[in-house]
């Protein structure tokens, strides 16, 4: 939920930079299903239900999910942001492959979070000696925040990403409708 925040800050700095929302409609996503499936079957995969009941096809499926949202990510990166959320996501799935298809939680991290433990099959685990541990989830967003959860360098370039794709998306329409006013003038 790290990136409801982004979407926010994103849109925030957007309409403090003179942008509108109607330049979030000239953004053209290249591959889009294939986004919206990975994200999608990750939502399923860590709700409740079907978590309890995953087993040891989690990690493969975590790992397939986030692959498939990296390639088209990667088809993207000619739009403002995007090279940054690539980035990220490659950080992110480095860290899960190397790790069986977890991505390992500092224990600090889960505590501050509030959490000691994780039942489920999981996005995050604790694992004492994680592979690849600077790119894991090491930070937590504080309780009182809601969808607090812990994250990692990849999620915080993720963010930023995202929030740059949009504030620039935003204004670039406020520019073009600009460009355009004035030559037909």
């Amino acid at each position: 939920m790290f990136i409801l925040y982004a979407v926010a800050l994103g849109v925030l700095i957007g309409f403090v930079s003179g942008g509108r929302l109607a330049g979030l409609a000239d953004l053209r996503f290249r591959w889009s299903g294939l986004i919206m499936g990975g994200l999608i079957v990750q939502v399923i995969l860590f709700s409740a239900p079907v978590a309890e009941r995953v087993g040891g096809l989690g990690a493969p499926i975590y790992v397939l999910s986030t692959a498939a949202v990296l390639v088209a990510l990667i088809r993207n990166v000619a739009i403002t942001g995007l090279p940054m959320v690539a980035l990220g996501a490659t950080s992110n799935l480095a860290a899960i492959i190397a790790n069986g298809g977890y991505m390992p939680a500092a224990p600090e991290a889960l505590a501050a979070f509030g959490r000691a433990t994780i039942d489920g099959y999981s996005n995050s685990t604790v694992i004492s000696q994680p592979a690849l541990e600077p790119l894991t989830d090491l930070f937590a967003l504080p309780r009182f925040l809601p969808f607090a959860n812990v994250f990692s360098v990849g999620d915080l370039l993720i963010g930023i990403g995202v929030a740059v794709a949009i504030a620039w998306a935003m204004r670039h329409e406020h520019r073009v409708r600009q460009r355009t006013a004035a030559e037909g003038a």
